[in-house]
């Protein structure tokens, strides 16, 4: 059999799991809510063109509003001014770094008692002396529990409280780490309070302008092993897009 055929077979059997890293999407959906004067996402919303009816008698569709940002959603590094306009656009990602291996560091007990706590490089050397190095090309998948709160805005949200990421650690990654690009189980890739840092927002900062990518609001990070899973991150190729929502999967051998 080929190594294709092996594959189709293992996920058949289960002897390879598909895990769903995605939050489902909808108008409960958490958002990010920015403070004043800058301008705000839309939450998610289908519109009804049909159903079965007079405006379209055997077929039912929808329109959709959506921000690029909202929901699971992967960062192309044009979204933020350190990779500048000119930078890869989320149409732009090579395919071929949509599908990469994955290093899983759980700071759930830490973040449980912490909602302010960041990872800092320590962290990640500890993790690597346990583990191994982290994947090259592959990713960094933070695991907080933060996945817990994802059906209540406010508890999501957490008035502006949730893990992060250090400024040496962010800078760190983006600059010495081989993986691709970080994942978490939060709104967004940097510390709720990270406006406050400085430089501001330093995973998007050191990261997108490394050209290194981003995953937020992922779930499942729990049933992933330590190493060993392959993710598959599958935005909407939008031409001049800064980000897209995407289905985040994690192929998992049992």
């Amino acid at each position: 059999m080929s190594l294709l055929s092996d594959l189709v077979a293992a996920v058949g059997n289960g002897s390879i799991e598909v895990v769903d890293l995605t939050a489902p999407l909808s108008t409960q959906t958490p958002i990010l809510t920015l403070p004043d004067p800058f301008w705000q996402t839309w939450p998610f919303e289908l519109v009804e063109i049909s159903r079965y009816d007079e405006r379209g008698p055997a077929w039912y569709w929808n329109n959709i509003k959506t921000g690029e940002h909202t929901g699971t959603h992967f960062d192309a590094p044009i979204h933020w001014v350190t990779g500048g306009d000119t930078a890869e656009d989320v149409s732009q990602v090579p395919p071929g770094k949509l599908v990469a291996p994955a290093a899983v560091l759980d700071f759930t007990a830490e973040a449980d008692k912490d909602p302010d706590f960041l990872l800092e490089v320590d962290h990640i050397k500890a993790w690597e002396a346990q583990h191994g190095p982290l994947p090259p090309g592959g990713w960094l998948l933070y695991r907080t529990g933060w996945d817990a709160r994802s059906a209540d805005q406010d508890a999501f949200i957490n008035g502006g409280r949730t893990p992060g990421i250090s400024v040496e650690c962010a800078k760190w990654i983006a600059l010495e780490s081989p993986i691709l690009g970080v994942g978490v189980e939060t709104v967004g890739t940097d510390a709720g309070g990270a406006y406050a840092f400085d430089p501001p927002f330093p995973c998007h900062s050191f990261l997108l302008g490394s050209n290194k990518y981003g995953l937020t609001q992922l779930q499942n990070l729990r049933r992933l092993p330590a190493t060993g899973a392959v993710v598959l991150a599958a935005p909407l190729p939008i031409v001049r897009g800064s980000g897209s929502p995407c289905r985040v999967l994690a192929l998992v051998q049992r």
